[in-house]
């Protein structure tokens, strides 16, 4: 199964995404804001990124912006997942360099297709 880095500044969030992930059998690996998220990303090369926006030190617009410009990280789907659902937030997102944009409060469903789409079988 694939391994999964969830970034997100909330516990409770952090724990909701990782059981809905790990209910698929895939790894989790967290980070609690953007800048540890890219080290992470750096350091584990997981198969997939689900990255929050709204976190302090480096938001999640510029971390996926700084993984998807990186040679070394730029192959990993980056999934934003948000409270940002504003239009102008998902196109900005996706010019940084994400592959999805899911809002919060979240729907499993759509995290679960979302996750089928991006990993390979």
């Amino acid at each position: 199964m694939a391994r999964i880095l969830i970034v997100d500044d909330s516990p409770s969030q952090l724990l909701g995404l990782k059981r809905i992930v790990e209910k698929l059998g895939h790894e989790t690996l967290t980070a609690e804001d953007g800048a540890a998220g890219v080290e992470v990303a750096k350091r584990e090369l997981p198969d997939l990124i689900l990255m929050d926006v709204v976190m302090p030190n480096l938001n999640g617009f510029q971390a996926t912006r700084t993984i998807s410009k990186d040679p070394s990280t730029s192959h990993i789907p980056v999934v934003l997942v948000t409270t940002k659902d504003q239009e102008t937030d998902k196109v900005w997102g996706m010019r940084q360099g994400a592959k999805a944009y899911v809002t919060k409060p979240i729907k499993e469903d759509e995290l679960v297709s979302t996750l089928k789409e991006l990993l390979p079988a």
